[in-house]
């Protein structure tokens, strides 16, 4: 087996003197099997991490979890007062529907049609009386008439244009409904993220503005191995994608094993120990792999 060791010395200030405290990074490639590389002292890191904030500013009445509760994507984390902003919701939502009413409302138009033949009718009458009998009507009343069908007609237009106007205002107030029911959801705390709560910042009771980070959450079921590599390992391997182990505590009783795959090989190499970062996505689904933690990764 061919072993490759950079030792990298970190200094450290105590009393005022200058300590240098090794930290020592290897990686193993096994000489009977060309398609394995080891890589040992590799770092557990969270993927995702996410500090939830306040949106509006308000009293926070009631926090729904506790540290140590894994949570789901969109649950509700805490809830800031919204008493106000509830009734504001049930008077939009009102106004919607009395606009939704006022909009399907198409008895005026029903009304002018209805007009507009009664009077086309009366002046169809008197324009065949005259025919018939020429001074049976005056011209004064057959102009009356026609004044009269043409104003029916013009009812049916401003009725049809009213209704219009009635369903762009339904549209309004559904729109400041969706508003008001926005600043509802708003003072609600929700999860952004499938994980778990790791620390509350604010307790129930207290006054929040919108960007005061409530709470703060770690996604653990996804978990990242960061390491180093010498580059000289790596000039006829393609990383990406591949099939990893990572063991932790390795050659004990408590070894643990955990399955993932190379998500990323840097494209830049240190020039002073010519080493490269590497890192792979490992999967923890009974959280048992802990972010901190140092193991060894296998690369298949």
């Amino acid at each position: 087996m061919f072993r490759l060791c950079v030792s990298i010395c970190l200094f450290t200030t105590l009393a005022g003197l200058q300590f240098a405290l090794p930290l020592t990074l290897h990686a193993e490639e096994k000489t009977s099997d060309q398609q394995s590389l080891r890589i040992d002292s590799v770092l557990v890191t969270v993927i995702e991490q996410v500090e939830v904030p306040a949106r509006e500013e308000g009293q926070l009445t009631k926090i729904q979890v506790r540290e140590g509760m894994t949570v789901e994507r969109g649950a509700l984390l805490a809830q800031i007062e919204d008493s106000e902003a509830q009734l504001l919701l049930e008077q939009a939502k009102l106004e919607y529907e009395m606009a939704q009413l006022k909009a399907k409302n198409d008895v005026d138009i029903r009304f002018a049609r209805k007009s507009h033949e009664v009077a086309n009718a009366e002046l169809q009458r008197a324009q065949d009386s005259v025919k018939k009998y020429p001074k049976s009507i005056s011209k004064t009343e057959l102009d009356r008439l026609q004044l009269t069908a043409e104003k029916a007609e013009l009812e049916i237009e401003q009725a049809t244009e009213e209704a219009k106007t009635a369903q762009l205002e339904a549209l309004l107030k559904k729109n400041a409904a969706q508003i008001a029911a926005l600043a509802v959801q708003k003072r609600k705390v929700v999860s952004p993220i499938s994980g778990m709560v790791v620390q509350i910042m604010i307790k129930s009771g207290e006054w929040v503005r919108p960007g005061d980070t409530v709470m703060r959450l770690l996604k653990l079921d996804r978990l990242r191995a960061e390491g180093l590599v010498n580059a000289s390992l790596l000039q006829d391997r393609d990383l990406n994608d591949r099939p990893v182990v990572l063991v932790v505590n390795p050659g004990t009783k408590q070894e643990q094993k955990f399955q993932g795959k190379i998500s990323f090989v840097s494209p830049e190499i240190n020039a002073v120990n010519n080493q490269t970062r590497v890192w792979a996505d490992i999967e923890n689904p009974n959280l048992k792999l802990k972010p901190g933690m140092r193991a060894s990764l296998i690369v298949q």
